[in-house]
């Protein structure tokens, strides 16, 4: 199964942790953007589950070609034996194809942010769950919200996560709200937080579906579309940075 998009994934994870200054961190990140936990991967290595805290928790020395190798090579088995997802929305950002035209744009973070990262960065107003703002995402994607209810069928839909659900979608073209977060309920999968842009009236319900669904609600307050690409693009560059 897309064995070149597999190779081509796995140098990437493994040159990222090679190259990081702070590589536990840079194992945790990917380790949470397959959507494993410590436990799972663990068990799948035959060690403990400290041994992995410690690794990303930079208490044990920087781990060795070998130990990445099997790292690597443990995600990858162990999304393939969940249906290869994280596998198939990487060949995608390879082959450089957006899954559908409503997309704007769709990114990965080379390290998380903080919502409050995304929030300062786009201008926004928090709206609903200003608590919830330190919450880690580890990508976003900008979605033209007329074109979303228009032409995007339920499978359609779940293409807007990428490699993982702790993302941000962004939706542009909105008068209300009301319809991206009725969307976001009725298909059960819950981004990290909802940005809202071109917003006339907030409609109350679009808060109230947000405070029940514990996504942090925003209203970005840039002027145009192009304006609101570029400073997401602009906290992609710095994440690569910083890598």
């Amino acid at each position: 199964m897309l064995e070149k998009e597999k190779e081509t994934l796995a140098k990437r994870i493994a040159g990222e942790i090679t190259l990081s200054s702070d590589p536990g961190k840079t194992m945790r990140k990917w380790r949470e953007i397959f959507g494993i936990s410590q436990t799972e991967l663990a068990d799948y290595l035959g060690v403990s589950s400290s041994v992995i805290s410690d690794y990303e928790g930079g208490r044990r020395k920087s781990p060795g070609a070998s130990t990445i190798r099997k790292f690597v090579e443990a995600l990858i088995d162990l999304d393939e034996k969940r249906g290869g997802n994280v596998i198939r929305a990487f060949s995608k950002t390879l082959a450089g194809e957006l899954p559908t035209s409503a997309i704007l744009d769709i990114r990965e973070f080379s390290l998380p942010i903080t919502i409050k990262d995304l929030v300062d960065a786009v201008k926004g107003d928090v709206v609903a769950n200003i608590h919830l703002l330190d919450r880690r995402i580890y990508g976003y994607t900008v979605v033209d919200s007329i074109r979303a209810i228009l032409e995007m069928s339920s499978e359609e839909f779940l293409k807007l996560y990428g490699w993982t659900t702790e993302r941000a979608l962004v939706f542009t073209k909105v008068t209300t709200g009301r319809s991206p977060m009725i969307a976001v309920r009725v298909q059960g999968l819950k981004p990290a937080v909802v940005v809202l842009h071109g917003v006339k009236k907030l409609d109350e319900l679009a808060v109230k579906l947000a405070e029940r669904e514990r996504v942090p609600l925003v209203v970005s307050k840039l002027s145009n579309e192009s304006d609101l690409i570029s400073a997401l693009r602009k906290l992609v560059e710095k994440t690569e940075r910083e890598v």
